[in-house]
């Protein structure tokens, strides 16, 4: 059985009730709202582990609600949405979603996809017990911290997953399919969007000038690579 607290924001009462049932006989505690304002005063008053957040609803549509719960909660977001073109997904993405998934969908989908989403790479072992300093940023490996200027800056589960997989692979060029499985899961492997928005987002947070990356570098038609400044 699975566990975690699931808050699920659709209009749709059909949809709220399936994935509520179903949701809750897979092991999850389930919540349910039908805006986007109701979603951010569940959020304030509850812990969520995972949203599931529709793009299209009535008020504030899915898109501005992400980004209002993302400023302040560090819950996986999944965005469920009629639209599947490579834009759309981008900009849920960079709205601070974690995973994507189109309308209509099959339950086994939908559960791989929140298995996905919950889950978190073990903390590093050895040498990366230690914080890692780059330039005015300290990454706390252990307390998944990072703090650029003396400042908190927050960072999404799946953001420091992705830090922390390439920190611990210092100096190599890890394909894209590595990345998006040792991160996300062995089902992905094609979404390489995902990994083009997760690093633009990291480079705002731990770069001096994200525009000229120093640390998080682009191989060209195979991945990306981890530059730790020399010792």
């Amino acid at each position: 059985m699975s566990t975690g607290r699931i808050l699920v924001v659709d209009d749709e009462p059909q949809i709220r009730r399936v994935l509520r049932t179903t949701l809750s006989a897979q092991g999850y505690e389930v919540f349910d709202v039908k805006t986007g304002e109701d979603a951010l005063l569940a959020i304030r008053d509850q812990r969520f582990d995972l949203v599931l957040l529709d793009v299209n609803m009535p008020g504030m549509g899915g898109l501005a609600a992400c980004r209002e719960i993302r400023a302040g909660s560090d819950a996986a977001i999944i965005m469920l949405t009629v639209r599947n073109s490579e834009q759309d997904k981008v900009t849920a993405l960079d709205a601070g979603a974690d995973d994507y998934i189109t309308k209509p969908f099959g339950m086994p989908e939908l559960s791989a996809r929140i298995r996905a989403a919950l889950r978190r790479l073990p903390a590093p072992q050895g040498s990366f017990d230690e914080q890692i300093r780059l330039d005015g940023v300290e990454i706390d490996l252990q307390m998944r911290r990072v703090r650029k200027a003396g400042k908190e800056s927050r960072l999404t589960p799946k953001e420091f997953d992705l830090l922390h997989y390439l920190i611990a692979n210092p100096h190599v060029a890890i394909p894209h399919t590595k990345l998006l499985q040792a991160v996300w899961g062995p089902d992905y492997g094609d979404q390489v969007e995902y990994l083009r928005v997760f690093v633009n987002q990291l480079r705002k947070k731990i770069e001096p000038d994200p525009s000229r990356p120093r640390y998080l570098l682009t191989e060209p038609w195979v991945g990306y690579r981890f530059d730790p400044p020399a010792s």
